[in-house]
């Protein structure tokens, strides 16, 4: 099995190169296996999209029950658009001089690019996996007890599994009620909202601690969404903005906490997230059409990405691996 082979495919063909014939059987094993699906890290922006694909790919081989995974392909793919300072010190296959860009971070804000760059990847390492174990496991439930249980750092997402897959058992026998279809529907968010949870907590929170105040500011006020939801109609009416947001809901915890809601803050972050972008984007799965059409629209830039792979130079190899010691 070679992670040279599997790099620069798309999830459908990678997956068929790098899984074995007998699963992983460590959280470890699960985490290098899915890592083996990505390019290097000084390829962001390949890698970035590789991880935005391998979302997607796995939002559509169970879309009633990883809605997570369809709004991180989202969000992912936004993040490639804010590593856009990193272009200036990348060669014409996308490798990135890291260590070059990080020595600009006082003009670019740089330091805190890399920084949306490591916890955009940190994510993926932390939460990909899991829903890979639980797919490709013949009771993938039954296994990710095995994996997971006593693990404090995963009790969340355990959990928001354990509710994921009682709706699904509900969703798939034909003899379910009505009534226990829409309370199946409703376990299956809950526990997807659950997995936010714990990725917002405990992977975005202690990377967004390192920002500076400046990127701060410019990521609270751009930070917006329509779920790339084309036409302007359709759009306005999933549009979402956590500044908005700050300046009406937001503002009555603003002034009792004599604090201006910033979206580093978890406080300030997540109820944000839970009344305003969850709704609107179970709104929209609700039309599988649109969704669909915005996985399709991913897996077309990982499409375009793999005829031209990224290709790492030998005189910036030294400078790469300093990186990751100074990213992780």
């Amino acid at each position: 099995m070679s992670n040279e082979v599997a790099r620069g495919r798309l999830p459908e063909e990678s997956f068929n190169v790098v899984l074995p014939h007998q699963v992983p059987g460590s959280v470890a094993d699960w985490k290098s296996l899915a890592n083996s699906l990505l390019t290097e890290e000084a390829c962001a922006f390949q890698r970035n999209v590789e991880i935005s694909s391998c979302y997607a790919w796995i939002y559509r081989q169970l879309p009633y029950c990883f809605k997570w995974a369809a709004m991180a392909a989202i969000a992912s793919n936004h993040v490639r658009h804010a590593l856009f300072p990193l272009r200036l010190d990348a060669d014409a296959s996308g490798y990135v001089n890291l260590p070059r860009s990080l020595s600009r971070h006082k003009v670019l804000l740089t330091e805190d690019v890399n920084t949306v760059r490591a916890t955009n990847n940190a994510i993926f390492d932390d939460i990909f996996w899991v829903h890979l174990a639980y797919l490709v496991n013949e009771d993938g439930m039954a296994g990710l007890r095995t994996l997971l249980r006593g693990d404090a750092h995963y009790a969340q997402v355990l959990a928001a599994f354990e509710a994921i897959d009682r709706g699904r058992r509900v969703l798939e026998d034909p003899m379910s009620l009505e009534h226990e279809r829409r309370t199946a529907v409703d376990d299956i968010w809950d526990g997807n909202v659950g997995i936010l949870e714990h990725e917002q907590r405990a992977l975005v929170q202690p990377h967004f601690d390192r920002l500076s105040g400046a990127f701060a500011r410019i990521a609270s006020m751009g930070s917006a969404s329509t779920f790339d939801v084309r036409g302007l109609r359709r759009g306005l009416g999933y549009f979402t903005s956590f500044y908005l947001y700050s300046l009406t809901r937001g503002l009555p915890r603003a002034v009792s906490a004599r604090t201006w809601p910033t979206i580093v803050r978890f406080e300030d972050r997540w109820p944000w997230l839970l009344t305003n972008v969850v709704p609107r984007f179970r709104r929209l799965d609700a039309s599988q059409l649109m969704v669909q059409s915005s996985m399709r629209r991913v897996l077309n830039v990982a499409n375009k990405r793999a005829v031209t792979p990224c290709r790492p130079r030998p005189t910036m190899a030294i400078g790469a691996s300093s990186l990751r010691t100074r990213a992780a």
